[in-house]
């Protein structure tokens, strides 16, 4: 044992069984289906052969059963969200697989499922299951995406033929960047604007056929192909415009709102900003498997550059004649094990996320509207910070991996430029960090005002507010330990979990609180709320940030708890205490500014930071080894470490 407490080695296989979780067998049957040449990373493709390849996988997948888990039971499906979720982050091995795969079943077939009622399910399931009916998820258009209520797309409906006529105004209204549109796709989910009886009834999906069995576009669709990309080039992504296009009454998902063969217009939820607001609340799984599909690629990164900083020697150790490796030093230690140690933390958050989607969809009535709304402000803050710590991380990784990592063969740029649009699709970040600090200010979640600023501030300034924490799963566990926590913040030791939990939370408050009084000033006579608003934004991103912050710390603390194996549990401890400590020295300025720190104890939170690094580092090429990654899916050859490349190459020779 070090005097932190850490073995000198741990259980590899009890680390993969914790970290594969409850739905370990979808872990298992990916790495066992997931192979061969036709799933290998491959490199250098031209648009048009990847995209084809990664068809053939889609072909393929389509027949392991692995794509009916999120659909329901009754039509061919497992009725298993998490299981869904939990198959899209695995698909590594090519990004544009996992993209893909999420447009088919993730985006277009869960739109139908959640928005549909059971004639749309049993017509159109079964055929988007096995992939006979391959489609498209038309939401954005080029003139409005993160504002999806003011989608300019209109679904005029006649009464007279009973159909609905779907029209692109301009080609500000054309819809863009859609996946499967520019080639595969014969039907598209188009979000418009639903007008009946001369009134508008705000954003609502239909299914409009694009391309008939041939691939030809049908009278009035025009398709264009977005073309080549910084990345993702085997998912094709289209532009479609709509040219008066007639559709069948029927062809609207009407679980939510349906129009009458007269034009009369009828919804289970009368307020149509509640309406609107539950409708993409069902759509959130897309959300969450984003953020999960990030983490796979950044621990991808992270075990091609562990393995080549253990291989990789670099300058001579005076008097030893031996030359140093490269992860034995505490500068390339600090670019990867802080990495390492968020990688784990966000994925015990992600694995808490995917949990809480399957329960709630599970409930009978699904969750209500508090715990919707709750569940969809960590999916956007969860997202939105794991693909950032992807931008950020797969980069440090190309670096510490240097000129190697800069060559195709090794995978690290591929990743680089695949996951560089995650930071926008699903939800640009910052919008997304916007919308969790919405849900941080007391009983706004509960209110259903428009999604502009001015209806938040307007609120807010209305409001006598209180800032309450609300906790993760891991209740009970953090409340004992925050209550044990010392006092005074310079009595704590530094590894007190106790005091760790306080000091993210007490920082979240504190945020929180400070906005709260910033926005009501939007209330005073003569203010301009957008102004205040606007003024605001660093810090209401800063509120969203401490709160995930918060969020995440509590899931790695309910994860350590579950593992059952002594050696792999110190690790994790001191994994979990280099996550809070790097995130403290990240923004030490706020705790100085603040009082949380002094300056003797910033210093100390960096020692301490150097200490865990070095404490790590023997672990590190097994905690990314217990990852459960495919060494054919990271195919990096710096990554098979030096007797795994002599062997290759030997291999290689005697083939040759």
């Amino acid at each position: 044992m070090g005097s932190t407490g850490t073995p000198e080695k741990f259980d590899v296989d009890a680390m993969r069984t914790l970290l594969d979780g409850r739905w370990a067998h979808v872990r298992e049957q990916a790495r066992e289906v997931l192979t061969g040449d036709l799933f290998a990373p491959v490199h250098g493709l031209g648009m048009a052969e990847h995209r084809a390849r990664v068809l053939e996988q889609v072909k393929a997948l389509a027949k392991t059963g692995i794509p009916g888990y999120g659909f329901s039971t009754a039509h061919g499906g497992a009725g298993d969200v998490g299981a869904s979720a939990v198959a899209f982050e695995m698909l590594v091995c090519d990004l544009s697989l996992m993209v893909k795969m999420g447009v088919q079943w993730g985006l277009f077939g869960g739109a139908v499922q959640a928005l549909g009622t059971e004639a749309h399910h049993a017509e159109y399931l079964p055929r988007i299951i096995s992939l006979e009916l391959p489609g498209c998820f038309a939401m954005t258009e080029t003139g409005h995406g993160s504002d999806v209520q003011a989608l300019r797309t209109t679904a005029g409906y006649d009464p007279a033929t009973e159909e609905f006529v779907v029209h692109t105004p301009d080609d500000a209204a054309r819809k863009d960047y859609i996946g499967n549109a520019a080639r595969d796709g014969r039907v598209a989910a188009v979000f418009a604007q639903l007008v009946s009886g001369g009134e508008n009834h705000g954003v609502h999906c239909l299914l409009v056929p694009i391309r008939d069995a041939d691939g030809t576009p049908l009278p009035g669709v025009r398709i264009e192909d977005c073309g080549p990309k910084a990345g993702l080039n085997g998912v094709d992504n289209g532009r479609l415009w709509f040219d008066s296009v007639r559709v069948p009454r029927t062809a609207l998902l009407d679980r939510y709102g349906a129009v009458a063969p007269d034009g009369t217009y009828s919804s289970p939820i009368a307020n149509p900003n509640r309406r609107f607001f539950t409708m993409l609340g069902t759509l959130v799984r897309g959300r969450i498997s984003v953020g999960g599909g990030a983490g796979s690629a950044t621990k991808a990164a992270l075990a091609i550059a562990v393995r080549y900083a253990e291989a990789r020697t670099q300058f001579d150790r005076p008097g030893t004649g031996h030359e140093v490796t490269l992860l034995d030093y505490l500068a390339h230690q600090r670019r990867l094990i802080p990495a390492l140690a968020r990688s784990y933390a966000l994925h015990f958050a992600q694995e808490e996320l995917v949990s809480a989607l399957h329960d709630g969809a599970a409930l009978p009535d699904g969750l209500n509207e508090h715990d919707q709304r709750e569940l969809e402000a960590r999916a956007a803050g969860l997202k939105a910070v794991a693909t950032w710590h992807a931008t950020r991380t797969i980069q440090t990784c190309r670096e510490a991996c240097g000129g190697a990592g800069y060559l195709a063969e090794n995978r690290i740029p591929q990743l680089k430029a695949d996951t560089d649009v995650f930071t926008t699709f699903e939800g640009d970040n910052t919008v997304l960090m916007q919308l969790v600090a919405k849900g941080l200010l007391t009983n706004y979640q509960q209110e259903f005002g428009s999604l502009d600023q001015l209806g938040m501030v307007r609120f807010v300034a209305g409001q006598v507010l209180d800032t309450v924490v609300e906790r993760t799963a891991a209740r009970g566990l953090i409340d004992r330990l925050v209550q044990a926590a010392p006092g005074r913040d310079e009595d704590a030791d530094l590894y007190s979990r106790g005091w760790q939990c306080k000091l993210l939370e007490d920082r979240e408050k504190h945020i929180v609180e400070g906005l709260a009084r910033r926005l009501r000033r939007a209330g005073s006579s003569g203010a301009d709320a957008f102004e205040v608003f606007n003024n605001a934004q660093d810090h209401v991103l800063n509120a969203a940030r401490a709160h995930i912050d918060r969020v995440v710390l509590e899931a790695f603390v309910a994860g350590i708890e579950r593992c059952a194996d002594d050696g792999a549990k110190a690790v994790l401890e001191r994994l979990c205490d280099l996550f809070v400590l790097s995130t403290l020295e990240e923004d030490r300025a706020w705790f100085l500014e603040h009082g949380r720190l002094t300056p003797a104890r910033a210093k100390a939170v960096t020692e301490a930071v150097n200490t865990l690094c070095r404490t790590l580092r023997p672990h590190a090429r097994d905690l990314v080894d217990s990852f459960g990654l495919n060494d054919e899916w990271l195919a990096a050859p710096i990554a098979l470490g030096a007797e795994e490349r002599r062997r290759k190459v030997q291999e290689d020779a005697l083939r040759g």
